[in-house]
């Protein structure tokens, strides 16, 4: 996981934007992405109501695993298992706290995924 605003790296590997939105200032060039997966992030619903606020990270975490068992959501997770089985994969938002953040979750489904969801 990283910051889609940090510069590439040769370790990263594949590097795949999972943010709905696009990040604000940041070309597409210095972006330097592999891939964007917009149907892994969280809803907008959701991510509203988190509004990166660490007492609800739990909850937060437990309502994004249910949102990635949604088929669309499936499809993305497979297609980034996919990737990550041929080298490294860097998730990549633009979120500053990288801790609380979808991505911790989301690394977490991807680290622990045996086929099926949550991980």
């Amino acid at each position: 996981m990283r910051r889609v605003y940090d510069r590439r790296e040769t370790a990263d590997g594949r590097r795949v934007l999972v943010d709905r939105l696009w990040p604000r200032g940041l070309s597409k060039e210095a972006a330097a992405l592999d891939e964007w997966a917009k149907d892994v992030a969280p809803s907008p619903e959701l991510r509203r109501w988190y509004g990166h606020r660490v007492d609800r990270y739990p909850e937060f975490a437990r309502r994004y695993r249910a949102e990635l068992e949604t088929a669309r959501a499936r499809e993305a997770v497979e297609r980034l298992a996919e990737l990550a089985q041929d080298g490294p994969l860097t998730l990549l938002t633009a979120t500053k706290d990288l801790e609380h953040a979808h991505t911790a979750v989301l690394a977490d489904v991807l680290h622990h995924r045996d086929g099926d969801l949550p991980g």
